[in-house]
């Protein structure tokens, strides 16, 4: 999920048939309160819990709420599995260097994910002030909901390949929700589905053993169109 019960009000978006004020679609954040310093606490409080149960290392099983994953990772002493490093270490395996990235508006404006993957070696589009306002809502009102749309994925199908006309070589679904939506045969360049991402890594740092602060190295996202990264 992108944000655990919300914690930052949701933030009013124009619909996908392009309603909506210029203001907002300029930039969805701006009229959102964010509690971050409490989901942060929270997050923290559930990621202590975890490791005094045993756990070997943490993940948080969303990419909006690694905006706080500094505060997170803070709380353990055990491992904390950041998203966009998983991620990135997916795009380079396949050879690619130039990303688009779709998400929530907090993942997609700020810098605490981009800046990750920036770290990495990437270069990180997004895409402009409409597409950013569709993508947004299209999570929020529709996906999170269990909602999905032949008109949404047309609307997603039209994001990307904006983004490919602008160079991008591969597509982030940075968030967690979006695969719910989106597959390979909806985009000309490969994709790559956090959320499967992530827990494959999970999984290569848990088996590389108890403890261990350097995950297994992952295997090579398939830049085929059509191939999954991870069996479903």
């Amino acid at each position: 999920m992108p944000a655990p019960a919300r914690p930052p009000a949701t933030p009013a978006s124009p619909s996908a048939s392009g309603a909506g004020s210029t203001a907002l679609r300029s930039s969805p954040t701006r009229r959102v309160q964010g509690r971050w310093a409490e989901a942060g606490e929270v997050l923290a409080a559930a990621a202590r819990s975890l490791e005094a149960a045993g756990a070997d290392l943490v993940l948080i099983c969303t990419n909006t709420m690694h905006k706080v994953a500094d505060v997170v990772g803070a709380a353990v002493s055990v491992p904390l599995l950041h998203l966009a490093d998983a991620t990135a270490d997916a795009v380079r395996a396949s050879g690619l260097r130039r990303v688009g990235l779709l998400g929530t508006a907090f993942t997609m404006e700020q810098d605490f994910y981009r800046d990750r993957l920036a770290a990495a070696g990437l270069e990180v589009r997004v895409p402009d002030a409409d597409g950013r306002a569709l993508v947004h809502q299209v999570i929020y009102e529709e996906l999170c909901l269990g909602i999905v749309r032949d008109e949404s994925r047309t609307g997603y199908r039209k994001v990307i390949d904006d983004l490919v006309a602008a160079g991008a070589e591969g597509i982030i679904l940075g968030c967690t929700e979006i695969e719910l939506l989106i597959g390979p045969e909806d985009s000309p360049v490969p994709l790559f589905p956090t959320a499967r991402l992530h827990a494959g890594a999970a999984v290569d740092a848990a088996l590389a053993g108890p403890r261990n602060d350097t995950p297994a190295p992952r295997r090579p996202y398939p830049a085929d169109r059509g191939v999954s990264a991870l069996p479903a």
